[in-house]
């Protein structure tokens, strides 16, 4: 028996969102705790999962806030490290009309680029059922090797592997660096969730089935999920395929959106068994990861906003009684 549920490492940090426009006509931008690692285990925390999570902030006033966030949210932050030399990474995030975003980052470098492998505590790493990670890990050399590292190691110690490439273009030196790691992390990973955008960019294929089943041959990955966004989303095991639309909602803005999507995947791995699912499994699965996607859509920030289940299955009731 593992004791935690689901350890991730990687990126903690500041999302600076926006929200209003001061009397002097400049935007106000409101300081939210993100990252999509702990966003992932900050909806897997509302659902009654056990989770750690393993990363580095500074030791300046964001960092202070963010182990407090982390915190507040049920993680288990004793793998989160302090750098009393670098800043906490800040991201300033402009929200277009459809409700998607535009990203600045302030990380050249950020504290969470610092994390070696002497920081990564190991007995999160053995002790877990689920480890997640993303790309942003591997920006730079000496987090890459941490991230290796305690990838290793899960795998060793019996545990599946979840990956989200989490794919942001300023934070690379080239795209094709980009893909060298999102390809390791495909050879690595037991549950892949890429989105519509990423695994195009990845593919060159616009449909989106034919570029899942293309990972999934191609790299073995028992399962693919594909978040497409108001759409909905997609998931194929080696026994089976569903598509599930999505919720009509008044969206805000998205951050956050696919991070709680994968969380609910890793629940429903974590509440019925990791195996073959079949159409109706899936579908099932979706459903509900779907329904919480669209949710935190409607509120500002992520990882301390996260819906309640009972919330998330009241959308889904709402949807199927809706004429």
């Amino acid at each position: 028996m593992k004791h935690m549920d689901v350890t991730a490492l990687g990126e903690l940090l500041i999302d600076f969102t926006e929200n209003g426009i001061s009397p002097q006509g400049n935007p106000l931008l409101e300081a939210n705790p993100g990252g999509a690692p702990c966003n992932v285990l900050a909806m897997l925390a509302k659902l009654g999962h056990r989770t750690a999570f393993i990363g580095k902030v500074g030791a300046d006033m964001f960092g202070k806030r963010l182990r407090q966030a982390v915190t507040d949210a049920g993680i288990d932050t004793s793998g989160l490290a302090g750098d009393k030399d670098v800043n906490t990474t800040l991201a300033f995030v402009h929200t277009l009309a459809d409700g998607d975003r535009e990203f600045s980052f302030y990380r050249n470098p950020g504290a969470d680029m610092m994390l070696t492998p002497g920081d990564v505590k190991k007995e999160l790493v053995t002790d877990c059922r689920i480890f997640h990670f993303g790309t942003l890990s591997m920006t730079a050399e000496n987090c890459r090797r941490a991230t290796e590292e305690a990838v290793a190691l899960a795998k060793r110690e019996g545990a599946l592997v979840s990956f989200d490439p989490n794919l942001r273009e300023p934070l690379w030196d080239s795209l094709e660096t980009a893909k060298e790691r999102t390809i390791y992390g495909l050879r690595q990973c037991d549950i892949l969730k890429i989105s519509d955008n990423e695994i195009e960019w990845l593919t060159g294929e616009t449909d989106y089935k034919k570029a899942a089943e293309r990972l999934k041959e191609e790299y073995r990955i028992p399962l693919v999920l594909v978040s497409l966004g108001k759409n909905g989303s997609m998931a194929l095991s080696d026994a089976g395929f569903a598509q599930v639309p999505g919720y009509k909602v008044d969206t805000i803005e998205t951050t956050g959106a696919g991070d709680t999507f994968c969380a609910c995947v890793l629940h429903y791995v974590l509440e019925n068994g990791f195996r073959a699912y079949e159409k109706e499994e899936l579908t099932e699965m979706l459903t509900f990861a779907n329904g919480a996607a669209a949710i935190v859509t409607t509120r500002k920030g992520a990882l301390a906003v996260m819906p309640e289940r009972e919330e998330v299955e009241a959308l889904i009731c709402r949807d199927k009684n809706r004429p």
